[in-house]
């Protein structure tokens, strides 16, 4: 089974900068489709930003689109979230997930805080 260990997570002023990691252990991520989610205090748990398998193709929820960009290594079984201009509202636990072909349920990490002051 796929283990996923998130790292990067920070407390950083608004309109810093931080970059996430996700990292794999137990068996190779380059044929799932990966995604970021983050929950805020008293709020569910809410979709970022996703990846391919190859790559190719991304998406992003529109509050951050222009701000984070997800990038994924298969060489290194580590998917990252490269985040710019943080506001306080970014604030939350964020999550990596990991979509296996065939199988219901994904695989998630135990997540990273990511703290923004104002």
């Amino acid at each position: 089974q796929v283990q996923l260990v998130e790292s990067g997570g920070g407390l950083v002023p608004a309109g810093g900068s931080l970059r996430l990691s996700c990292a794999a252990s137990g068996g190779t991520i380059s044929n799932y489709g990966m995604n970021w989610f983050r929950q805020a205090p008293g709020k569910e748990r809410e979709f970022v930003a996703g990846i391919s398998a190859s790559g190719l193709i991304t998406s992003y929820t529109d509050s951050v689109k222009g701000r984070f960009t997800i990038s994924r290594d298969n060489a290194k079984n580590t998917m990252y979230l490269q985040m710019n201009d943080l506001k306080p509202e970014d604030t939350a636990v964020f999550y990596c997930n990991a979509e296996v072909p065939g199988q219901s349920y994904p695989y998630w990490g135990q997540g990273t805080q990511v703290t923004v002051s104002s």
